[in-house]
């Protein structure tokens, strides 16, 4: 499978299972508040995990658009 076909496969099964959305969200988030945590700041837990949930969804949507 090339790589146009895979990405495609893949924005197809984003868009059409949410459980499989969500899946990949939580750990593009959890990605986002580990290196977050690395730097130090110390915002709330509950604004950070907002926050990531938030940059998560925005990724992923431009994604399968």
């Amino acid at each position: 499978m090339n790589i146009k076909k895979a990405v495609d496969t893949l924005r197809k099964e984003l868009k059409n299972d949410k459980d499989f959305y969500y899946a990949y969200q939580a750990n593009i988030a959890m990605a986002f508040k580990d290196e977050y945590a690395r730097t130090g700041n110390n915002l709330s837990y509950k604004k950070v995990h907002k926050v990531a949930n938030r940059a998560a969804q925005n990724f992923l949507n431009m994604l399968i658009k």
